[in-house]
């Protein structure tokens, strides 16, 4: 390329301002302009931990993500929204009038949180004082807010996100009900007797559960949330209402530059709208050939292939999409509720396979292994925080099984890194974040480069960074570096940025 080309991106979330470190680190000879509109105020944060926030295990600082040396290139305009997109003229018009103009643009638009019709409001209508949807680091703050007065609570939605939610407000004090349409908890993840042993938990934890019923009518009075009325008549009181029932894309802006739209924005395998091939999307707003997984390691995945497409297009045929296993670990970040699924489970269950089973409800756990091929390829657990781990680690890495794989249920899969608390048994290869591809030998390379602390380990291998889970491994292997190479002197901040860099 002899002449700059513009790149516009809408939207700097997680996935936005992944593609822009991508693009502008393989971007040595600065080819690229790139122009960066989020509508929210915010640096990129973590949109997966704020389940934390609200329930004050974290704080807002600690879900914001590392900046990238490479997002300094970028133009950024914080609280910035697109209003129009002129395909024919390459530019996008935002909410003050000024235009954008682009010889690529990427949507990265995200999602929002979707809102039942309960009170019968119209689109675009405020929701009444006391309702509060959990999307954005706002909504967490405007939640952790109410709870100071509230003393009933009801969360709509028994997902991964609503039995968070519904954990860290009772971890706050409050009576806390779930309300779940689904017939039972976790539906997508767990199967009838993996949600029995979850239910049981939550009863544990004081929190009530309804599933199988759908929220009617959200009863308002004086403008604030009074309760809420179930189908069939059964009244909750409640002045706090938390909606966790799901996403919707963020496809406005492309219906109304005429881009072709589904459920969300639709893309080839290249990323590139079918309707205008200098026009991608990625993230949670684009819907791909191999569908949607709404989890965040597909959308940093998209990140890369198109910073791979635009800056090495002969290289691109080799940037397919990561293959689902390894990369579909659900864990549920309760306060008190311990459930990990991962590959065939749940509703994905349906491939051929042995399956081994423990169920012990009076234990409270349930433990599913799927083995095929002599590789775990699927698994749920409930209640069982080290075996889950050693399944984690078994199905990530493709470790062979035994031969008789009932002893995963109880025992350590052999062959597998342990957890973080012995860094020192754990090979160089063993990974760490799975989100990020981050092995052990990643982070001991960091040390001896000079990163000190869990912070800098962030910003130099984005571990940490995603669904939060490999916090603790993290945080062990530091201190176990810290201990066993105590001589070392802190960087100096030129190392830093060169190792950030």
């Amino acid at each position: 390329m002899s002449t700059q080309v513009r790149v516009v991106v809408v939207g700097h979330g997680m996935v936005g301002a992944r593609f822009v470190d991508d693009l502008h680190q393989r971007d040595p000879d600065a080819r690229f302009r790139t122009v960066v509109l989020g509508a929210e105020e915010y640096e990129p944060y973590n949109r997966v931990l704020l389940s934390e926030v609200v329930a004050g295990k974290l704080d807002v600082a600690a879900i914001a993500l590392p900046r990238a040396a490479q997002r300094g290139v970028a133009e950024i305009l914080p609280g910035t929204t697109a209003v129009t997109v002129d395909r024919c003229a390459g530019v996008v018009h935002d909410q003050a009038g000024e235009r954008h103009p682009y010889d690529v643009l990427v949507l990265a638009t995200g999602a929002r949180a979707r809102v039942p019709d309960l009170f019968g409001r119209r689109p675009g209508d405020d929701l009444p004082a006391g309702v509060h949807a959990l999307r954005t680091l706002d909504d967490a703050r405007e939640i952790v807010a109410a709870t100071a007065n509230a003393r009933r609570a009801v969360v709509v939605g028994g997902g991964v996100l609503g039995l968070e939610v519904a954990c860290g407000l009772a971890h706050r004090g409050l009576a806390v009900t779930v309300v779940h349409g689904g017939a039972h908890l976790m539906d997508r993840q767990l199967d009838g007797p993996a949600a029995t042993v979850a239910l049981a938990r939550l009863t544990a934890l004081g929190i009530g559960v309804r599933v199988g019923t759908r929220t009617e009518e959200a009863v308002v009075g004086g403008g604030r949330m009074t309760g809420v009325r179930l189908e069939g008549g059964e009244m909750l009181p409640a002045d706090l209402l938390v909606l966790t029932a799901g996403t919707v894309p963020e496809v406005a802006l492309a219906q109304r530059a005429g881009l072709d739209v589904a459920r969300g924005i639709v893309v080839g395998p290249d990323l590139a709208s079918p309707s205008d091939a200098r026009v991608f999307a990625i993230g949670d707003c684009a819907e791909p050939p191999e569908g949607g997984s709404g989890l965040i390691a597909q959308g940093w995945d998209q990140a890369r292939r198109l910073a791979t497409l635009l800056t090495e297009p002969s290289a691109a045929r080799d940037a397919v999409p990561l293959p689902t296993v390894g990369t579909d670990v659900v864990k549920v970040k309760g306060v008190g509720l311990d459930v990990v699924a991962m590959g065939e489970c749940g509703s994905r269950s349906g491939s051929p396979g042995r399956r081994v089973r423990l169920s012990d409800p009076e234990g409270g756990r349930h433990i599913e292994v799927v083995v095929a091929d002599g590789r775990v390829v699927g698994a749920t657990c409930v209640g069982a925080g080290p075996v889950a781990a050693d399944l984690v680690a078994a199905y990530t890495r493709g470790t062979p099984v035994p031969a008789d794989p009932a002893q995963l249920l109880l025992r350590p899969v052999a062959g597998t890194a342990v957890p973080a608390v012995s860094p020192t048994m754990m090979p160089d290869r063993a990974v760490v974040c799975r989100c990020n591809g981050v092995t052990k030998g990643d982070i001991v390379g960091c040390w001896r480069h000079g990163a000190r602390s869990v912070e800098d380990v962030a910003a130099a291998t984005r571990a940490t960074t995603g669904c939060g889970g490999c916090q603790d491994a993290v945080c062990g292997i530091v201190d176990w570096l810290r201990r066993a190479d105590p001589d070392q002197t802190a960087p100096s901040p030129d190392t830093v940025h060169a190792l950030t860099g």
